[in-house]
């Protein structure tokens, strides 16, 4: 860790400025339906309100395309943080103008507010100079916890921080640092790598980063069925990626010459259309016209968990197979099993596979379940996060 921490701070009655990621589902009514993101974001909360910082907690929330949309207001996360703090939150409709500023200025040490929507300003997304000097008027120091957003030069991820002497990261990005960069830079071997998920061309690099680590590969998901035609396999009416296929051909020539091992499925649960209720069967390696992979197999099922059981770390991105589907949920949820049985260091970077790990029930299982998907990608393939950029030195 390089980078300045919140216990590297002073933020006794000081105003900080808290990017945080409360970028949650709501449903019809508009309730929050999964607060995952908002519990992760505590330590960090509590921590600078437990050391007597004013709290100002900026958060972005869908794609409202710089316009104020009630759709896309973070009201109701106010609920859902207070029942969870067990405190209470104030909020703010707006951003910059008077009544935010005079909301803020009443803050005291220990409290916090919760602004609406930095999106609902077009200049966010646009990293605009002007915003970002404006939103950090706001306050005195600014720390950012959103890993989610890191990846992209926002105003209040990346903008802000050029305005502060002290720009930390908080626990939550501490931690993602810590175990990926671990994973990307000295893992403990054997290290096995599991890739899943439906585009080859999403994964590509992050593959090709991590052979140069990793000593095995599985592959699963709609992108095996690539790898699985390039090694000369029938794949019936199974999703292809035919623009990628020659560099999923470099991938293999890539493993061949670093001595490394990329495993495909041996088997699949297909069936004869994308529909959890149409004609389902297991068949081994080759899948016949007329039907499409939807899962792995039992087979490599075994084969699988035997490497996942045998590795000292495991990185899991992407499911093994359409997961949201309970036909076709097994072979995701017997990797998750097989990690969560695994004593060492298990981590799940982010995306479809965080929602598999907490449908399984095995979430609290692993070492590190990352909240970011596009960010723990390319933190992987090895980018430059601007958000983490940003921040100040130790």
């Amino acid at each position: 860790m390089k980078k300045r921490t919140i216990e590297d701070i002073d933020v006794k009655d000081k105003k900080v400025l808290l990017r945080v990621d409360f970028n949650v589902p709501l449903d019809d009514k508009q309730k929050v339906t999964d607060d995952t993101r908002i519990v992760k974001a505590l330590p960090t909360i509590n921590y600078l309100m437990d050391q007597g910082a004013k709290l100002i907690l900026v958060s972005h929330l869908g794609r409202p395309k710089g316009e104020p949309s009630d759709q896309f207001s973070l009201r109701p996360v106010v609920e859902v943080l207070e029942k969870n703090l067990d405190k209470n939150v104030a909020f703010s409709p707006t951003v910059l103008d008077p009544v935010a500023q005079s909301a803020i200025e009443c803050l005291k040490a220990g409290e916090c507010i919760l602004l609406e929507n930095i999106r609902f300003y077009p200049e966010e997304e646009q990293n605009d100079p002007q915003f970002a000097k404006k939103l950090a008027s706001l306050a005195d120091v600014f720390v950012n916890d959103a890993f989610g957003t890191a990846h992209r030069a926002h105003a209040s991820t990346t903008g802000v921080a050029k305005y502060f002497n002290d720009a930390a990261c908080g626990f939550l990005i501490q931690k993602e640092l810590e175990f990926l960069g671990a994973m990307a830079e000295n893992p403990e071997h054997p290290f096995c790598a599991i890739v899943g998920g439906a585009k080859v061309k999403d994964k590509i690099k992050v593959i090709s980063r991590l052979l140069d680590k990793a000593d095995d590969i599985l592959i699963g998901g709609g992108m095996a069925y690539t790898f699985l035609k390039v090694k000369g396999h029938q794949i019936g009416n199974s999703i292809l990626d035919d623009e990628h296929l020659d560099l999923v051909k470099e991938l293999y020539q890539q493993a061949a010459d670093q001595n490394k091992n990329i495993h495909t499925p041996v088997d699949h649960i297909v069936a004869n259309e994308f529909n959890n209720d149409a004609k389902i069967k297991s068949v081994d390696i080759d899948i016949p016209d007329g039907f499409m992979g939807m899962d792995i197999g039992p087979k490599s099922i075994e084969n699988f968990l035997s490497i996942i059981e045998k590795s000292k770390t495991v990185l899991w991105n992407g499911p093994m197979g359409v997961f949201e589907m309970s036909n076709f949920q097994n072979g995701t949820f017997k990797v998750a099993e097989g990690m969560a049985n695994n004593p060492n260091t298990t981590v799940v970077g982010g995306g479809d596979s965080v929602a598999a790990v907490n449908q399984s029930q095995k979430a609290s299982k692993m070492s590190h379940v990352s909240t970011g998907g596009g960010a723990s990608l390319e933190f992987l393939e090895g980018k430059i996060l601007p958000g983490i950029d940003a921040l100040s030195e130790k």
